[in-house]
C-alpha cells in the first residue's frame, strides 16, 4: 500500500495521512483488530486514555512486532491527556499510565483531549475516569501546556498538540508556547469541513488530523439527536454519484477528499473488508469539481460537542 505522510513541526516527525481510530473498539476485540489493521497497512494508531483500551492496543502492536509485520519505528502512535489530569503534577502521571498501558518506550504524539479541566480522579478510584460527574476544576491552559512541553524534553513523546481547540484558543496557546503544538485534532467530515479553522492552524505551522470522518454514522448509535438532522453520508446522493464514477465506496471518497486536502484520517472498522477498503484510497484522485461538491455540503453539523453530553459549551 502506498504510504503518504505529513511533516510535523518543530521536530520533523512524519505522521501518516492514513490512520486507524480506536474509539469505541471493545477491549475484547482491540488487540486482534489492531493486528489486522497493521496487516492491512495502517501505521498511525489514534488512541486515548478515555477509550479504555490502550492496554489492548499495546498487545496488538506487540503481537505484530513479534510476528515481523512492522517495527516500532514504522508506527506512529497517538494518545491523549484526559480532562481530569490538567494540573501540572497530573500530566506526567496520566502520560506514564498511557505509556505503560501501550507497552511503549515513547509516544509519537500526545494531545490535550479537550480544552476542559475537570476535578482530578485518582487511578485507583476510576480509570479511565470518563466524563463522570463533570465537576470543573479550572486550570490555565498555559500550566497544562508547560507540563506537556516537559514530556517532549524528557524524550518520552516526540510531539505534542491539541484537540478540539478553537482558533482563539490556538492564538492564546501560541502566544506563550515554547514548544509549539504540532497537530490540531478536530472533527472533520463533509457536513463540518472546518475550513476556516484548518486554514488558520496551517498558517501557524500545525498539521491537521480529522476525526469522525463519516459524520453521523458514529453518533446515531450513541443517541445523538443532531446526528439525525442530515441524510447519513453513506446515503448522500452526491457522494454516491462520485463514488460510482470512481468505482469506489462512499467511505473511500470521503477519506480521499480529506487526504487530498492533506488532512490525516483515522477511520475505524472492525470489519476486515471495510478495514481494507478504507486503506485503499491512494490510487485515485478527485477532480477539483468533485472536491468543491463535497466542500459545498458543509452545513455545518457538529456532532462531538461537550455541550450536549457534559453540559460544557466550549463552542458557544
Amino acid at each position: 500500500m502506498a504510504t503518504k505522510s505529513l511533516t510535523l513541526q518543530p521536530g520533523n516527525s512524519k505522521m501518516p495521512l492514513l490512520g486507524f481510530g480506536t474509539w469505541k473498539v471493545s477491549k475484547e476485540t482491540t488487540a486482534d483488530v489492531v493486528y489486522k489493521a497493521i496487516q492491512a497497512g495502517y501505521r498511525l494508531f489514534d488512541c486515548a486514555c478515555d477509550y479504555g483500551n490502550e492496554a489492548q492496543v499495546g498487545k496488538g502492536i506487540k503481537m505484530a512486532i513479534a510476528d515481523g509485520l512492522v517495527t516500532r519505528e514504522e508506527l506512529f502512535i497517538t494518545s491523549k491527556l484526559w480532562n481530569t489530569y490538567h494540573h501540572k503534577e497530573h500530566v506526567p502521571l496520566a502520560f506514564n499510565r498511557s505509556l505503560a498501558d501501550l507497552g511503549l518506550d515513547y509516544i509519537d504524539l500526545y494531545l490535550i483531549h479537550f480544552p476542559i479541566s475537570l476535578k482530578f480522579v485518582p487511578f485507583e478510584e476510576r480509570y479511565p475516569p470518563e466524563w463522570g460527574n463533570n465537576e470543573q476544576d479550572p486550570v490555565p491552559i498555559h500550566e497544562t501546556w508547560a507540563a506537556m512541553e516537559d514530556l517532549v524534553r524528557s524524550g518520552k513523546t516526540k510531539n505534542i498538540g491539541v484537540c478540539n481547540f478553537s482558533a482563539v484558543l490556538l492564538m492564546d496557546l501560541l502566544s506563550y508556547a515554547k514548544i509549539k503544538p504540532a497537530v490540531l485534532h478536530i472533527e472533520v467530515h463533509p457536513y463540518l469541513n472546518n475550513g476556516q479553522l484548518i486554514k488558520f492552524a496551517r498558517s501557524q505551522g500545525l498539521q491537521i488530523t480529522g476525526f469522525s470522518n463519516f459524520g453521523p454514522a458514529s453518533y446515531i448509535e450513541l443517541g445523538n439527536s443532531d446526528a439525525k438532522l442530515a441524510v447519513p453520508l453513506f446515503e448522500e446522493e452526491r457522494l454516491s454519484k462520485i463514488a460510482d464514477q470512481h468505482k469506489k465506496t462512499v467511505a473511500q471518497v470521503i477519506l480521499r477528499w480529506l487526504v487530498q486536502n492533506e488532512v490525516a484520517v483515522i477511520p475505524k472498522s472492525t470489519d476486515t473488508i471495510h478495514l481494507t477498503q478504507n486503506a485503499d484510497i491512494f490510487n485515485f484522485e478527485l477532480s477539483s469539481a468533485e472536491l468543491e461538491t463535497i466542500n459545498g455540503m458543509n452545513i455545518p453539523l457538529r456532532l462531538n460537542n461537550p455541550a450536549d453530553f457534559a453540559n460544557i459549551p466550549i463552542y458557544a
